[in-house]
């Protein structure tokens, strides 16, 4: 099952022949003036509204064109994003890195850095010489609450996946400064629940810049594997229904501008293009000097 977050924060699932059914009156959009946690809920109690969609899905006389809904960020509310750095060996030396995640662990990046399909990826207003780059990652949904969790059963607590592409601004400064900026985790089009996806140690991610081919791997050549990721990161913290793990990038990150259109594509996962656009926040003291 695919499942969007769309308009104002309504619920939906892309049935065949990409055409959406708004399911909002099941789960609950989300409501204004509160915390978005509509997808949330609904990843957390998966079991009981399963029948239910897949029953909407089957006998909807009703439903839009994927192509006329803004797709929204699909878990704006993760409690958490986790992100593994240096964790393909061809990253690490087209960046000059010796140490790899399993040995470096991982950071945080907010809630708030989270953006969809239909929003593009604002650059903030910084010193011109420094270089903001892409790196496309498969995101991993979290579906099932669990501390200290086994690698063997690793399964049992990950909802899907959906493409992410971790946005960074180059420098010396802490990575999560760098990597915060609101719209610097696009993440989309949808979730893609595991069951769909099958084995996800095989899969085939790529990412370009206005058609130029910038990075091409596959999920075998991570340095650490998924079920080690989710493993690692509940070792130090519980894990919560919508958490997202960004898996780490392969070579060819490179630089986005203003103007430019990012197309970001995992098989059996789906894949979105995103807009770039110069914003004019961001002009602290931090950012306001070279590199």
């Amino acid at each position: 099952m695919k499942l969007i977050r769309f308009d104002e924060g309504r619920i939906g699932i892309v049935a065949e022949g990409d055409r959406v059914i708004d399911v909002s009156d099941v789960v609950g959009p989300d409501l204004p003036g509160s915390p978005p946690v509509a997808m949330n809920r609904l990843i957390d109690m998966y079991a009981q509204y399963e029948p239910i969609l897949k029953k909407r899905t089957l006998s909807a006389s009703t439903s839009l064109s994927l192509d006329a809904v803004r797709l929204l960020a699909p878990v704006p509310a993760a409690s958490k994003v986790i992100a593994y750095p240096v964790n393909y060996d061809d990253h690490a030396r087209e960046m000059g890195q010796s140490v790899r995640a399993p040995a470096q662990g991982f950071f945080l990046k907010p809630p708030s850095s989270l953006s969809g399909a239909g929003e593009p990826i604002v650059l903030p207003a910084i010193d011109a010489s420094r270089r903001v780059d892409h790196e496309c990652e498969l995101a991993i949904v979290i579906g099932k609450r669990g501390r200290d969790i086994p690698r063997e059963k690793w399964q049992e607590h990950v909802f899907g996946y959906s493409c992410l592409i971790d946005v960074v601004v180059r420098g010396k400064e802490e990575r999560v400064a760098r990597k915060a900026f609101d719209t610097f985790c696009p993440m989309g089009p949808w979730i893609v629940t595991a069951d769909e996806v099958g084995d996800p140690s095989r899969l085939r991610g790529r990412l370009w810049v206005n058609d130029e081919l910038r990075q091409d791997a596959n999920n075998r050549d991570l340095v650490l594997d998924i079920p080690g990721m989710v493993e690692m990161a509940s070792q130090v913290m519980t894990l919560e229904p919508g958490d997202i793990i960004a898996g780490g990038t392969p070579a060819g990150v490179g630089p986005i501008k203003p103007g430019d259109r990012v197309r970001i594509e995992f098989e059996r996962v789906g894949s979105m293009v995103i807009g770039v656009v110069q914003g004019d926040s961001g002009r602290g003291p931090l950012f306001r000097q070279p590199a």
